[in-house]
């Protein structure tokens, strides 16, 4: 894995103003959709088998989340939790890097490396999901 720091280059895709374009969307959607009272989303695979999906408590993390209630964002979903965390900095780096025109943060992986990364995003959804059978009762 390499990360580099450049600038854009003409025809560029600009990842930063894309994905924090998409977070502040997704924000306001999700804001509209329970300011208006619509219904909450429901998992298919819960209500079929009684058991958590592995994105089970994904909605109840990002309220709790949002509200600054970290420790119960944590309890409802572990990997919602992080990735959150996860947006939350990429968000910060994007808005920084946009407001001063700076270079951009890339990260280059090699055929093997993406073998690697794939079998670690198995398994931390393994891991996740294992978390979420073993407390569903507890929510």
């Amino acid at each position: 894995m390499r990360i580099t720091a450049r600038h854009l280059v003409p025809g560029e895709i600009d990842h930063e103003l894309i994905w924090l374009s998409a977070t502040a969307v997704s924000l306001g959607l999700a804001v509209s959709w329970f300011a208006l009272g619509l219904p909450w989303p429901r998992c298919v695979f819960h209500d079929l088998t009684g058991l958590p999906c592995v994105t089970c408590g994904m909605t109840r993390s990002a309220i709790q989340f949002l509200h600054g209630h970290f420790f119960a964002a944590l309890k409802w979903n572990p990997l919602v939790f992080a990735l959150l965390w996860g947006v939350v900095a990429f968000d910060l780096y994007a808005l920084v890097t946009l407001a001063t025109r700076g270079p951009r943060l890339r990260i280059v992986f090699r055929q093997a490396e993406r073998k690697y990364a794939r079998g670690v995003i198995v398994a931390v959804l393994a891991l996740n999901w294992f978390y979420l059978l073993s407390h569903w009762r507890d929510f």
